[in-house]
């Protein structure tokens, strides 16, 4: 595994301190309800005999009200109308993939990283033979995929949603378990942990004691900001790290615009939508992506935001067709993982994107 000397800066003068605002008197933060399934660390092992354990953190089902309220300070657009969600238990990752898991995925025995094109195509989708390794791997990247930030511990960035999403098809096949990214409403319950207010933290809490983003994320090397090891800032109410800040996570939704709207026309079960989702297509536009990085002012981190992928986030790539698997300087997204108790509607859920297809997707 490729592994980047630790890189230890102190933040970067006059770096803000800033304490979270409440559009309302906001709640205590809740206990995490009892849930019958329990937390359990998961543990990866490569072929040149690595081991790599990544935490998963028990979610209990529930409802809450998905989006921001009118009155919120610095609300998009797309955040309304609030809509009553209902979520099934499901185990989520206690931090965002780092680099020394997806480097399991992508580095080895990754034949396309023998080859000198930057991204030969057509890219073969799958092998025919079986096991992990049958699932496509990420071509070479077109320039240094950390973008000079540290690796070790530190989340993996700069894939794209495709890279993502086969990130996970890998991880079922290792494992035999579910893995796939959180849906968007999944994604945002899990980050609110039974908060109502703009951020998942206390009353009295700071924003930079549970979050990297702008005003404290520089060090001596990156004084405009760099990405920062998982799980050192505090957890949200049900133990989760990062879901503020550090890097943007990718959703398996496309993105759209309205897609509060929609959900709220949808067939309600007891009064709530059941777990809500723009399932992914052949198109390669747009896709959501939640929590703010290490690059966003504060707003930007809020526990509604919402982020749609665009070309502009690979315009750098000067290829032709341009990569299915790596945004070019883009550098302040990557993902988390989550695992669904029982099996639903999206088991085994993967990319359908093809190479050169770069529609938008416009739900009906």
């Amino acid at each position: 595994m490729l592994r980047r000397t630790s890189l230890v800066g102190g933040l970067a003068a006059g770096a803000l301190v800033l304490t979270a605002a409440f559009a309302d008197t906001p709640k205590p933060v809740p206990a995490k309800p009892k849930t019958a399934h329990q937390n359990y660390t998961e543990t990866l092992a490569g072929s040149d005999g690595s081991k790599v354990p990544f935490d998963m953190v028990a979610v209990p089902g529930g409802e809450f009200l998905m989006g921001s309220p009118e009155t919120e300070p610095n609300r998009g657009k797309d955040e309304g109308p609030q809509v009553k969600v209902r979520i099934k238990p499901l185990w989520v990752g206690k931090c965002e993939v780092t680099w020394d898991e997806f480097d399991l995925y992508f580095r080895l025995n990754n034949d396309a990283l023998k080859d000198e094109a930057a991204d030969p195509a057509p890219a073969k989708e799958e092998k025919k033979e079986e096991g992990p390794d049958a699932v496509s791997k990420p071509t070479k990247p077109y320039v240094d995929e950390t973008y000079t930030h540290e690796r070790e511990k530190h989340p993996a960035i700069c894939m794209s949603y495709h890279a993502a999403m086969k990130y996970c098809e890998w991880l079922r096949k290792m494992t035999g378990k579910q893995y796939r990214l959180l849906t968007e409403a999944e994604w945002e319950y899990a980050c609110r942990a039974g908060t109502t207010t703009p951020y998942a933290i206390p009353k009295d809490g700071k924003l930079d004691e549970y979050a990297w983003f702008k005003d404290n994320s520089p060090d001596d090397m990156h004084p405009r900001g760099t990405t920062h090891e998982v799980g050192t800032k505090k957890a949200n109410a049900w133990g989760l790290h990062d879901m503020h800040g550090n890097v943007m996570e990718w959703c398996l939704d496309h993105y759209v615009k309205d897609a509060h709207a929609r959900f709220a026309r949808r067939p309600l079960v007891d009064g709530f939508v059941l777990n809500p989702c723009f399932p992914p297509t052949e198109n390669k536009w747009s896709h959501v992506a939640r929590g703010g990085s290490f690059k966003d002012q504060a707003k930007d981190l809020r526990s509604a935001a919402r982020r749609g992928s665009n070309d502009d986030w690979m315009k750098h790539d000067p290829q032709e067709p341009r990569s299915i698997w790596w945004l070019t300087n883009y550098d302040q997204v990557g993902f988390r993982v989550c695992r669904p108790v029982e099996d639903d509607e999206l088991k085994d859920v993967t990319s359908k994107l093809i190479k050169g297809n770069n529609e938008i997707f416009e739900p009906k």
